[in-house]
């Protein structure tokens, strides 16, 4: 990854966060090419983070965080919270590894895995931008390394909302561009965003 250069590193570390563009500096080109369709926008991180972090120590999940930019961006914004990212692909936990150290933020861990290989009870809230829906047919994808499936994204979904029903009162989630088929009906719809796509939920 070809962002090591003084120049990179010295960078103040509010300035990344200046925008978008800026902090897709962190990451090669061949990244930034998916900004658009796959990664957070800042705003929306900072939105949802602020929701998500409820009080002090809480520990949040990403599940599917590609390239790791809603965990640093809420890092940053709240340090008094933990993130946890959990990524299936290999090299996008490598480019999100390798943000993390150059903005050097202690309170973000990277998981290479599966969401499945969790146990989702050792969090508080989660932030889901549906990554599950590739899966579809027609839908962009990241990239060919994995295998896509209609089944893949109904066993997703489908063990998402188990998991979410057994969390206790007061979980909350954010989901962004979801289809809502993983929210179980415990679930309340706290705030709804523009075209509906961004969404602040709290189990009853």
């Amino acid at each position: 990854m070809d962002n090591s250069t003084d120049t990179v590193s010295k960078l103040p570390l509010d300035r990344w966060f200046a925008g978008d563009a800026q902090f897709h500096q962190l990451y090669p080109l061949s990244v930034r090419d998916l900004s658009r369709r796959h990664w957070t926008p800042l705003k929306v991180a900072r939105e949802a983070a602020q929701f998500l972090v409820s009080e002090k120590g809480v520990r949040v999940l990403d599940i599917g965080s590609g390239v790791g930019k809603f965990c640093l961006s809420a890092a940053h914004d709240h340090p008094d919270a933990y993130f946890y990212g959990v990524e299936q692909r290999s090299d996008l936990v490598g480019h999100a590894e390798a943000a993390k150290n150059i903005l050097g933020l202690p309170n973000v861990s990277f998981i290479h895995g599966n969401f499945t290989q969790l146990d989702l009870k050792q969090y508080d809230h989660f932030y889901f931008y549906n990554s599950f829906y590739e899966n579809l047919d027609g839908t962009d994808k990241i990239d060919d390394n994995i295998l896509y499936s209609e089944n893949l994204y109904n066993y997703y979904t489908h063990y998402l909302f188990r998991q979410l029903e057994k969390m206790p009162s007061g979980t909350r989630v954010v989901t962004l561009c979801s289809l809502e088929e993983e929210m179980p009906p415990s679930y309340h719809a706290l705030y709804c965003g523009p075209d509906n796509m961004l969404k602040f939920h709290i189990k009853e």
